[in-house]
């Protein structure tokens, strides 16, 4: 009897050693687990492992979504060949609508040299006009290009203070409006610039901005110049009396004065013919008498 309690005491602190060294194992097995951020660690009756997490964010694009890019400026003094004026310099970013657009536009001007500064005041002298060109498209500059000028005079009196308002749609340029910063009123006197090298400023407009501008333009040019095609405000349509009254009166005074004309004669005719009655009977009295 006393072996037998002594095994089952034996094997009950037996049981509790083991059980006690399994928690302990178990404990350290999920600390690992949640030290290096497993969820839920493994479990003890299971050789599952738990997996990574995954991240939803998207991967980097290395595709570049932007990129810089040149096109040229060119120059021509009255009916002068172009040449080179400069660079615009910019960004060609992807548009949210689709394609490509310009955004961050710098330019660097070129100085005018001693013949390029002779042939300005030449423009000055005989009030000529200085022009400036754009290619086309700046992407692949081609034969096709878009042109803008202003009077030298104007340049000079805003001592080389130019604006261009580059009108855009994508990467071709529709439109450039070039001009002083200033007025230019006529008549334009002669004046020589200060400096020789130009002092710009640039604006740049989308293809929405830019062909309202256009329309808006076109409609002030065509009411200012009476250009054919366009659509100015028509005056009121006239009656027929207004328009043709001053042959009207003198053709009815007309007709009137022959209608009375034409009511008077038979009045005429039977007073004539009374008067020459009344003559031949006293005629015949006196005779009788006599």
């Amino acid at each position: 009897m006393e072996s037998f309690m002594e095994r089952l005491l034996l094997g009950i602190i037996t049981f509790l050693v083991v059980s006690k060294s399994a928690y302990a194992f178990h404990s350290d097995e999920l600390q690992d687990d949640e030290e290096w951020g497993l969820v839920g660690g493994r479990s003890a009756d299971s050789d599952f492992i738990a997996p990574p997490r995954v991240s939803t964010r998207a991967p980097p694009d290395n595709t570049p979504s932007d990129s810089r890019l040149q096109f040229p400026l060119e120059h021509a003094f009255a009916h002068s060949n172009f040449t080179l004026a400069g660079h615009f310099s910019a960004r060609l970013k992807a548009s949210p609508h689709g394609g490509q657009t310009l955004t961050k536009v710098r330019i660097l001007r070129n100085s005018l040299t001693g013949s390029e500064q002779n042939a300005f005041e030449e423009l000055l002298k005989k009030d000529e006009f200085y022009r400036i060109r754009l290619p086309a498209n700046i992407l692949t500059p081609g034969k096709d290009y878009v042109l803008s000028s202003i009077k030298a005079r104007c340049l000079a009196r805003s001592n080389l203070d130019e604006r261009f308002i580059i009108h855009m749609e994508g990467v071709n340029v529709i439109a450039i409006t070039y001009g002083s910063s200033g007025e230019c009123p006529y008549p334009r006197l002669l004046k020589y610039p200060s400096r020789w090298s130009f002092n710009s400023h640039i604006v740049l407009k989308s293809s929405e901005q830019a062909s309202r501008m256009l329309t808006m333009m076109e409609d002030v040019i065509g009411n200012e110049n009476g250009l054919e095609g366009e659509e100015v405000p028509k005056p009121p349509e006239k009656s027929f009396w207004a328009k043709y009254w001053m042959y009207l009166v003198p053709l009815g005074l007309i007709v009137m004065n022959a209608v009375t004309q034409a009511m008077n004669m038979p009045e005429e005719q039977a007073a004539g013919q009374a008067s020459a009655g009344q003559s031949s009977s006293q005629g015949q009295q006196r005779i009788a008498n006599s």
